[in-house]
């Protein structure tokens, strides 16, 4: 195969007059191909016929099951042999989708920001963080939680990262901010998230976080896996609190660990002008977040409840701690729900609050309220004629309370107690 000058020469040696014979003597060639490259008229390549491929015609099929298993070619040839009955290498389905790796990771580094409105979004994360505490050198769990709009922070440092680490470090943050916004976002975390579908964003939050966001009347919600920019506002932060806060600071103790964290909030992280909003957090907190936020009603910390079960007893009350505490008397027999939180004793039944009690301090105490027993049968006690026999007193709402003395149960039981 001559290269292009050489078959630039002959086109213009055939212009000047030269035969092919007299071309070919010259360049050193055949006059066969100077014959061919005349008559193509310039220099042209060797085609060699393109054989059929074995994936031909399933480009597109390929490339939504590249991106849908995330650039996993082996799960895309597994699905290659089960749904479309091509039997393929491995090496060979590497070739097929080789073209679609740079769109893959321009996707996975383009991020989309997501501005939520004041009072709307609280997003937590934890991060780890090593200070030297007196002679030692400990492993923190930072609790870092940030308002979307504001970008306001509230920071906690724990020794672990349970759930009960992260239930204290959001009802410290509402604490902090005053207030409870309609949704939390986070990550997750095994111990906040059962089940996370990456396909179908399918996601079975923990019951115990149901229950905790029950409480507290927020929507709980989890960013998509291995999609941590969807929070990316407290991930910003978290690096903020590890490296200005922490980074090459030694601690007296645990205490002061606590004091200054408190303090760097407030002095620093509150007070800069933020990159994004170009104010300081804690003003446009102030001017429209605040507001935002639903209040707290001075709720106790969930994690001073307790949910309990009783059946209510034939006497009309349910037993908490040996103390007993009234219900209506039509739920004799039924099951309720009881709740124990803030010194007071709720009862729930079928969803609805149907008692309410201040807590008893002391044991064996009794709690009525009168407006229970209404409509029982007999609700006063009858007078006694002369000479009749006598018979137990019905039982009379109002009562200081329903302990009755030994004899009013020996008259029932018709003598004295043997």
């Amino acid at each position: 195969m001559r290269t292009p000058d050489e078959v630039a020469a002959m086109l213009r040696l055939r212009g000047l007059g030269f035969g092919e014979r007299r071309i070919a003597a010259e360049l050193g060639c055949s006059r066969r191909a100077v014959r061919r490259y005349l008559a193509g008229g310039g220099w042209a390549s060797y085609r060699t016929p393109r054989r059929a491929k074995r994936l031909d015609g399933l480009e597109d099929w390929l490339s939504e099951r590249f991106f849908r298993h995330r650039g996993n070619a082996d799960v895309v040839r597994q699905d290659l042999v089960r749904e479309q009955g091509v039997m393929a290498s491995l090496r060979t389905v590497e070739r097929a989708v080789e073209g679609l790796r740079q769109s893959l990771a321009a996707e996975a580094r383009a991020t989309l920001r997501f501005e939520t409105p004041p009072g709307r979004q609280l997003q937590i994360d934890f991060g780890e963080a090593h200070a030297s505490i007196g002679d030692e050198d400990v492993k923190l769990h930072l609790f870092v939680a940030t308002l979307g709009f504001s970008r306001r922070g509230c920071v906690r440092v724990f020794r672990h990262e349970r759930q009960s680490a992260w239930f204290a470090g959001i009802e410290a943050a509402f604490g902090h901010f005053g207030g409870i916004p309609q949704e939390v976002l986070f990550d997750n975390a095994r111990a906040l998230v059962d089940h996370h579908d990456p396909v179908t964003r399918e996601v079975r939050f923990n019951e115990r976080l149901h229950a905790f966001a029950r409480y507290w009347g927020f929507t709980p919600r989890a960013c998509a896996r291995c999609r941590a920019r969807t929070k990316g506002k407290v991930e910003n932060g978290v690096g903020y609190v590890k490296h200005n806060a922490i980074a090459g600071r030694r601690f007296a103790g645990w205490t002061a660990l606590e004091a200054h964290l408190d303090e760097w909030t407030r002095e620093v992280a509150d007070s800069r002008i933020h990159g994004t909003t170009g104010e300081a957090p804690i003003t446009r907190f102030a001017r429209e977040e605040a507001a935002a936020l639903r209040p707290l009603d001075g709720r106790p910390p969930f994690g001073e409840i307790r949910e309990l079960v009783r059946r209510v007893k034939s006497d009309a009350t349910v037993e908490v701690d040996t103390n007993s505490y009234s219900v209506p008397w039509r739920l004799i027999g039924e099951t309720v729900a009881v709740t124990a939180a803030g010194g007071r004793i709720g009862v729930r039944h079928g969803g609805d609050e149907v008692a309410s009690h201040g807590e008893i301090a002391g044991r064996r105490q009794r709690a009525l309220v009168a407006a229970h027993l209404e409509g029982v049968a007999a609700l006063s006690r009858p007078s006694i004629p002369a000479g009749a026999p006598p018979t137990a007193p019905a039982l009379v709402p109002g009562e200081p309370e329903l302990l009755r003395p030994l004899s009013e149960y020996e008259l029932a039981a018709g003598g004295p107690w043997s």
